[in-house]
């Protein structure tokens, strides 16, 4: 009898049911009666305190589809596992006692570059896991595509399409925030998709004057209106000479939400002209999986679901190319996959005419 849990970890996004389904069926095909699948609750919070349960293959149908999760999931910073809070608990022992309590054979995670990190902690020390890479950012290492990425692409896209019908008729600059903390690609996939004019990424440090002088041409040229797609991260080029405490404080004493509020403040000032910000925010990590996510989340269970069967652990599937392959989490965990300056999506929408800022 072979015994697998599961457990989805971080932010949710869409296709993680889909990964689970994937996962939890080549598991029944291969095993039949002779394989026990238990959801643990919550990510990693649920194997701290032991909180899970044995599933049915029928828990398994029906959620191809569906948004979310159906295991729940928190947020375990990678930084405080191995330290010990208020409650005493020493949270590495408590995930390994409670593996051993529930007598699994393997532990299958799925999340981002957090949960990565803690997935190759918690091979490292022994338990046989095999994991799977989620997130709205695309920024785990080792994998050219995660799944989430390309549904949170397509609600982006639809915004800046809704967007563009008020900007055109009212003749008025838009802001789109977009989510992106530390990394660009769905603000820039978005903004080549959603046609627009002013990109502004974590990874290039924008100029006020560089995008006001973008929305003047514009002007001079006839256009109406102009849409600026902006991850939520995006920094001047002045934020980013300052050391990460410099920057923080910075921040923490700015005056406005978040940096699009910023930059409609600074544009309106610079050029008069009326600026309106729409920041999509959690709309973009919920609601059903598209196509390509549902198949790519398909292939990333079934393939995890072979790791499992040839006990290849301490690895996370991964797209490269056209193949889904195993990469060793010891070579992926911490790296942050971000967009590269000169990366050929950045150089396609330069040549559209589009501005990043610098």
């Amino acid at each position: 009898m072979k015994r697998i849990g599961i457990l989805t970890s971080g932010g949710d996004c869409q296709g993680l049911n889909a990964a689970i389904r994937g996962v939890a069926k080549a598991l029944y095909v291969k095993w039949g009666d002779e394989v026990e699948i238990y959801g643990i609750q919550d990510g990693y919070r649920g194997l701290i305190e032991g909180s899970y349960r044995r599933m049915k293959q029928e828990d398994f149908s029906g959620i191809l589809t569906l948004g979310g999760t159906i295991l729940g999931t928190s947020r375990q910073p990678f930084k405080k596992m191995r330290v010990i809070g208020e409650d005493n608990v020493d949270k590495v022992k408590a995930m390994k006692e409670n593996f051993r309590k529930m007598k699994l054979d393997c532990l299958v995670i799925l999340g981002g570059n957090g949960t990565q990190k803690t997935a190759n902690l918690l091979s490292e020390e022994g338990i046989p896991v095999v994991s799977l890479p989620k997130t709205i950012d695309n920024d785990v290492w080792g994998t050219d595509m995660t799944f989430g990425f390309h549904s949170a692409v397509e609600i982006a896209t639809n915004v800046l399409d809704c967007i563009h019908t008020t900007a055109t008729s009212h003749g008025r600059v838009f802001i789109v925030e977009i989510m992106g903390h530390k990394v660009g690609w769905l603000p820039l996939y978005a903004g080549v998709a959603g046609g627009a004019d002013v990109i502004l990424l974590p990874e290039i440090p924008y100029r006020i004057e560089s995008v006001v002088k973008t929305l003047e041409q514009r002007n001079k040229a006839g256009k109406r209106f102009s849409i600026l797609a902006v991850a939520e991260g995006a920094l001047s080029l002045e934020e980013s000479k300052m050391t990460k405490k410099e920057f923080k404080a910075a921040r923490l004493q700015m005056q406005y939400p978040s940096i699009s509020y910023r930059l409609a403040a600074e544009i309106s000032q610079m050029t008069g002209q009326e600026i309106r910000v729409t920041v999509p925010g959690h709309f973009q990590r919920g609601g059903s999986p598209c196509a390509y996510d549902r198949v790519l989340s398909t292939r990333f269970g079934t393939t995890a679901a072979q790791l499992i069967a040839d006990e290849a652990y301490g690895q996370m599937v991964a797209l490269r190319g056209t193949e889904i392959i195993g990469v060793p989490l010891s070579e992926i965990a911490g790296k942050l996959k971000g967009v590269p300056v000169n990366c050929e999506e950045v150089r396609s929408a330069r040549d559209l005419g589009i501005s990043f800022g610098d």
